[in-house]
């Protein structure tokens, strides 16, 4: 919906600016119904509840609507910038796949392809090397984030409440390595995800090019 109305609204601007733009308004749209999830599954996980209806009825209590969007702004704080890395990352990563690509074909065949390179689409493979790229490199350079995100999930008073005194408790008690705590298991669990949706996204993208 985002990218459609966006593309008919700004037809001058760059469409990887538009998909980007289209990303980060669909997350910050999806957010509002899954912030909400991941604080039941957060303090479920760090043994606050041991039901899903335990935890909704004692957040309820606590909190009432509020207590659901704890870390709401924190999640964008780190989602945000995450797909805006994601989608930069993948598009940058594709369009220089190709032209190494272009460019063997070309020498292989002994003949010159056509310059702007329409002819040439990313195969399924293709797609899962650009998208592990892409996939691995946004989630850790966003791991910082997701830290802190967690921790105001988690234990929002103890950490000030906000993003900007969680990460000064994660410096003061951590130091820099506080901030990638986690980075490993966050990079191996985001990464195949990202290649799975991104094999998908070209193949629906291909699918409706040949179509039109």
């Amino acid at each position: 919906m985002y990218k459609t109305t966006l593309l008919n609204a700004l037809p001058n601007v760059k469409p990887v600016l538009v998909y980007a733009l289209s990303a980060v308004l669909g997350d910050i749209t999806g957010s509002g119904w899954l912030c909400p999830s991941e604080v039941i599954k957060q303090q479920m996980q760090a043994g606050m509840y041991t039901s899903t209806r335990g935890a909704i009825k004692g957040i309820w209590e606590k909190r009432g609507l509020q207590g659901f969007y704890r870390g709401y702004f924190g999640g964008l704080t780190r989602d945000v910038p995450f797909r805006v890395a994601q989608l930069t990352s993948y598009e940058v990563t594709k369009n220089l796949y190709l032209r190494v690509k272009k460019q063997r074909l070309a020498a292989s065949s002994g003949s010159e392809e056509e310059e702007d390179g329409t002819e040439l689409e990313l195969s399924p493979v293709d797609s899962a090397v650009c998208g592990a790229i892409a996939g691995s490199f946004s989630a850790a350079i966003t791991s910082p984030l997701d830290r802190i995100r967690t921790l105001l999930m988690t234990d929002s008073g103890a950490y000030g409440g906000s993003v900007a005194s969680c990460a000064a408790k994660i410096y003061a008690d951590e130091g820099m390595a506080g901030f990638f705590a986690g980075v490993v298991p966050r990079v191996t669990y985001i990464a195949p995800s990202v290649v799975i949706f991104f094999i998908a996204y070209e193949q629906v993208q291909q699918h409706f090019k040949t179509a039109n």
